[in-house]
């Protein structure tokens, strides 16, 4: 029986004690930071040569979807009642709202190094030291809202810009595309500062700290992130009925630059086992409440 992720605003007092343990358990047993290390590895832009599977490419959706199945899994070991909530940022915006509390995330960074000093995962609290990062950073760090330089979380209507799109996505199946539900949600946009962010990308950048990069992971809210990510996909699915098929849904084509360096619907997904086309129904799996 498909069990349900919820709202992380919606979760009782024992939901969140329980989801906030199970994360410092696999973290405590050195699981945690093996997906750290995966998505490090995996975040290949489009600038490098070789296959992308995780970002600026068609199988952002579905790679992600089965990471957050692997970490979900992982929880579950631990604590079978847990599943991962999700963060609505267009309904949650402020600093101190869900998850920004002190029994489930904490809050942000202190001005002078950006340490997160608040919540079970502040370096000083004992329990989230970073091991697997881009820098020799010890801390979480956190600037939410970006104090310096703000920006504004993504609202519905950004949100509907990309539902709104039928075409799941289209050549040259990179960052540059512009036409496509895909990256319309991954958010990689023309220009510079906030017009270049869109939707995920730009909650990345408004989390700011570890949350910027390939070690994003490192942070716990990247987890509820791109759970709403996930839910936003089912909605679109839901939207556009059969024709919200995964693409390509063949390679491209020989002599295409793209050839061999983007997965097509029934090739497996690296590093798992598994294609996109296996991915686009996990309803036996979960829903969303």
């Amino acid at each position: 029986m498909a069990y349900i992720r919820k709202d992380v605003s919606t979760l009782t007092r024992a939901e969140r004690r329980r989801f906030v343990n199970a994360l410092l358990e696999i973290k405590r047993r050195g699981e945690y930071d093996e997906f750290v290390r995966m998505h490090i590895d995996y975040y290949v832009s489009d600038g490098e040569g070789g296959l992308r599977t995780a970002h600026m490419a068609p199988s952002f959706l579905p790679w992600h979807r089965q990471f957050l199945l692997e970490l979900e899994r992982a929880l579950r070991r631990v604590d079978s009642s847990v599943t991962l909530p999700y963060w609505d940022w267009t309904k949650d915006r402020t600093t101190k709202s869900a998850p920004w509390t002190a029994d489930l995330l904490g809050g942000t960074g202190r001005p002078a190094d950006r340490q997160v000093m608040t919540g079970p995962f502040a370096y000083a609290a004992g329990n989230w030291t970073i091991k697997e990062s881009v820098t020799d950073g010890k801390f979480l760090a956190r600037d939410l809202g970006r104090v310096r330089d703000p920006i504004e979380l993504p609202t519905e209507d950004d949100v509907e810009w990309a539902l709104a799109d039928p075409l799941y996505d289209a050549e040259p199946w990179d960052s540059t595309v512009r036409d496509g539900f895909r990256n319309k949600l991954e958010g990689w946009g023309a220009g510079r500062g906030p017009v270049a962010w869109r939707n995920h990308n730009r909650v990345h950048r408004w989390v700011g700290g570890d949350m910027v990069g390939g070690a994003s992971v490192n942070d716990p809210v990247f987890w509820l992130h791109h759970a709403f990510v996930d839910l936003l996909w089912s909605r679109w699915q839901r939207r556009h009925g059969a024709q919200a098929r995964y693409l390509p849904a063949k390679p491209p084509a020989l002599g295409s630059r793209q050839r061999g360096r983007v997965v097509a619907r029934h090739e497996r997904l690296p590093p798992w086992d598994v294609t996109p086309d296996a991915l686009e129904d996990v309803g036996r799996i979960y829903r969303y409440g």
